[in-house]
């Protein structure tokens, strides 16, 4: 990690002079903003109450510690299940401490841009963030694994994997790097493999298209031909109305209805092979997190444990209807290749063991990773395959 990284600077020297300005603005406005003492003022002391005992002991003395969080989201208050978890974690903080933990939720863009979540965090402007690790895989390539990688772990898997199979420890390893604790934050289930303005046949179809898609599923496309762009939820719809790209992924029929993608293309993808168990994370800054009273530590790790529920929730109830009047209002839902899900397996098991033959660090997490994997599905081929292939027919 390069010292501008340490320090909260993303900046890059191929950058233009504008940008940098733009980014040194942005610096100074957070700045600015703990100053003067907002919400993200972090923690706040008051002062003890003394009072008579009643039992001729002296002065009963009470502390009440107040503190005052800010949360930045990488998305936006309209894609309510993600967003709404967020605010679910304020609102249960809230009531458990009797008003004296209060967490403000901000949207991307109120302080901090959709993937600057990580460096809000380290340079002091938030203490909570909710958003995916793989955005910020730049910084280190093992965090797509803490969201999810190609053809890897379904939702229970992924859970399984981070709160019982050694996930989170490992990932924590990295994240202390930054100086920052990672919390499940909520999975949004298998994803669908997006929309595209024409259909997908095979491998040869996917040569030369522009297509919005981030973390490690973004690598496999483009080992695949794919020119892969990225952008936050907002800028997708105007960007494939107006041509700029010819496909994007997202989440699934509930998110991908409100943001409108199907007025401008029509042909609907499954699986997302590249999404198939995302886990969103919750980093908070470990000095703020360590320094809090152990009661409301606990009460932290109840209310994200919550919060991260909700989440898939919300997509399980909503997802069916959604999907719905998707079809009914024209839009096309076609199945990828068998083919084409081959050679992007292949392609994605090859990049996981190049990528791990460069990084001890990638290699030390996709070991165990792997090895959890390999047992995980012997399970869920079983007992769980079998009902769904009988549950879930197409006819």
């Amino acid at each position: 990690m390069s010292d501008h990284e340490r320090n909260g600077d993303t900046t890059h020297d191929a950058r233009s002079t504008g940008a940098d300005s733009a980014n040194d603005r942005r610096r100074l406005d957070r700045r600015s903003l703990l100053r003067r003492g907002g919400a993200g003022a972090g923690l706040a002391a008051l002062a003890a109450c003394g009072g008579s005992s009643g039992n001729g002991a002296g002065p009963a003395v009470h502390t009440r510690q107040r503190v005052s969080w800010m949360l930045t989201s990488s998305f936006p208050s309209a894609l309510d299940a993600m967003f709404g978890s967020a605010q679910l974690l304020a609102r249960r903080l809230k009531e458990m401490s009797d008003g004296a933990f209060v967490v403000s939720v901000h949207q991307p863009g109120e302080y901090v841009p959709p993937f600057e979540v990580l460096d809000a965090l380290q340079d002091g402007t938030v203490q909570v963030g909710h958003t995916a690790s793989y955005y910020y895989k730049g910084k280190v390539e093992a965090l797509a694994f803490d969201t999810c990688v190609p053809f890897g772990l379904a939702p229970r898997q992924q859970q399984a994997w981070l709160h019982q199979g050694g996930g989170r420890e490992l990932i924590a390893e990295i994240y202390a790097q930054f100086g920052v604790l990672a919390f499940p934050g909520g999975n949004t289930g298998v994803q669908m493999g997006g929309w595209f303005r024409d259909p997908v046949e095979s491998v040869a179809d996917l040569k030369g298209l522009r297509m919005r898609i981030p973390g490690f599923g973004g690598d496999v496309m483009q080992a695949l031909g794919v020119s892969v762009q990225n952008m936050p939820g907002g800028e997708i719809y105007t960007s494939l109305e107006t041509a700029r790209i010819d496909a994007t992924e997202w989440v699934g029929p509930y998110d991908d209805e409100k943001l409108g993608f199907y007025k401008a293309v029509e042909n609907y993808y499954f699986p997302g092979w590249w999404e198939p168990g995302p886990e969103l994370t919750f980093m908070v800054d470990r000095a703020r997190f360590e320094a809090l009273p152990s009661a409301f530590r606990s009460m932290f790790e109840v209310a994200v444990r919550e919060a991260a529920a909700h989440m898939q929730q919300v997509y399980d109830a909503q997802n069916p209807a959604a999907l719905k009047r998707l079809v009914d209002a024209g839009v096309q839902v076609r199945p990828f290749t068998q083919d084409l899900m081959r050679e992007a397996r292949t392609a994605t098991e090859d990049m996981l063991s190049s990528k791990a033959a460069a990084d001890p660090t990638y290699a030390r997490i996709l070991e165990p990773w792997r090895a959890f994997r390999t047992r995980s599905n012997a399970w869920f081929r079983g007992a769980e395959l079998a009902y769904a292939n009988f549950a879930y027919p197409l006819d």
